[in-house]
């Protein structure tokens, strides 16, 4: 049985199934995530949230 990664099975996907579409929606949605989780306690917060 092998281990992999999640982000390694989601490139495999993307190689195979030719859907490289994917991958910047990836990005995008993980820099989000880390932009949500570098200003959860800082006084910045109020004015990330009103982006969205």
């Amino acid at each position: 049985m092998e281990n992999h990664s999640p982000l390694a099975d989601l490139w495999a996907f993307a190689r195979t199934r030719k859907k490289l579409w994917v991958l910047p929606l990836v990005l995008v949605l993980l820099m989000l995530a880390l932009l949500m989780y570098m200003v959860e306690g800082s006084t910045v917060s109020p004015f990330v949230y009103t982006l969205f």
